[in-house]
């Protein structure tokens, strides 16, 4: 059987399920059920590279760095550090999950995780504009506290959950490790990369230097995906499938679109940003840069989305 590359782009939902389940042994119970659907693509003949989410990791990272700054006069740990710190723990989950889950199908293949920089620019207007969503939500008395006990955060109201941290998201130019990910495709090997969204670095006369900012895990994942010849571009979210008029009383689901209604559809301001909005962004990314298919769906309907055409279809 001739393998085809799919790239898997796992959300956030994917991880943190609620509020009640956001222990670590609750992330990897997460991680498992849903390395579970990605199993049954590689049953299909598919080698895959895996994305992931860490906005609520890195938020975690980020709250008992302050405690401990705060309490004990410990040193602070860099957003750019809490981003590598997170590709590495989630990668762990991720590969030991679906190593498990290949070895209880009797599949051949082995998952590795490459800790992934991607390249951003120093000017990009992100970096003025803190936008990017990270870590928890919060109830506006929890906000109030917060920016308290923490004035240089950036909070803003998110889609009508609570509040969250914003930090920079400046948009992903190259990814440093590209030739590496290659290598081990080749060698038939499945590969945990880019994690939320890739370590920013920019390029300075010494060479490559991290920057305190978050890019968007999507993408990343359709650069990415573009970089190493995948033709199958699959975006796991919390829904079964894209809609219209999200959440309101003339909601419609879209099981095939093409990036020219894609283009239209955002136009008219359907998707939201930081949600929906930057996976449609990547979706025709990837297929105007020659990608054959985007899927956009929940976990538990990727192998009906490849067999049997669920979710959302995104085609040129």
């Amino acid at each position: 059987m001739t393998q085809q590359l799919a790239f898997i782009a796992i959300g956030g939902n994917s991880l943190i399920r609620s509020k009640a389940l956001m222990s670590v042994e609750d992330q990897h119970r997460a991680i498992r059920e849903t390395i579970h659907h990605v199993a049954d693509l590689i049953a299909l003949g598919y080698q895959v590279v895996i994305s992931h989410g860490n906005g609520p990791q890195v938020g975690f990272i980020l709250l008992r760095s302050e405690v401990a700054r705060r309490e004990t006069g410990l040193h602070p740990v860099p957003l750019v550090s809490v981003v590598a710190d997170t590709q590495g723990a989630i990668g762990y989950q991720i590969q030991q999950a679906l190593g498990n889950a290949l070895t209880d199908r009797q599949l051949a293949g082995q998952c590795v995780t490459v800790v992934t920089q991607v390249v951003v620019d120093r000017a990009d207007p992100g970096f003025a504009h803190p936008a990017k969503p990270v870590g928890e939500f919060y109830t506006p008395d929890q906000a109030a506290t917060i920016r308290r006990d923490f004035p240089h955060w950036h909070l803003a109201p998110d889609a009508g959950r609570g509040f969250r941290r914003l930090v920079p998201s400046p948009r992903p130019l190259a990814v440093v490790e590209t030739p590496a990910i290659r290598t081990l495709l080749a060698n038939g090997y499945h590969v945990v990369a880019a994690g939320g969204g890739g370590i920013p670095v920019v390029q300075t006369e010494a060479g490559l230097e991290g920057v305190d900012a978050v890019v968007d895990k999507d993408l990343t994942a359709s650069l990415l995906a573009r970089e190493v010849g995948a033709e199958l571009l699959i975006v796991s979210t919390a829904v079964e499938q894209v809609a219209l008029h999200y959440g309101g009383p003339h909601e419609a689901g879209i099981g095939t679109m093409t990036v020219a209604e894609a283009e239209t559809y955002m136009a008219a301001g359907h998707f939201a940003p930081g949600s929906m909005l930057p996976k449609i962004q990547a979706a025709v990314a990837f297929l105007k840069a020659g990608g054959r298919e985007v899927i956009i769906t929940a976990p538990a309907h990727i192998r009906d989305a490849v067999v049997a055409g669920k979710g959302t279809h995104v085609i040129p």
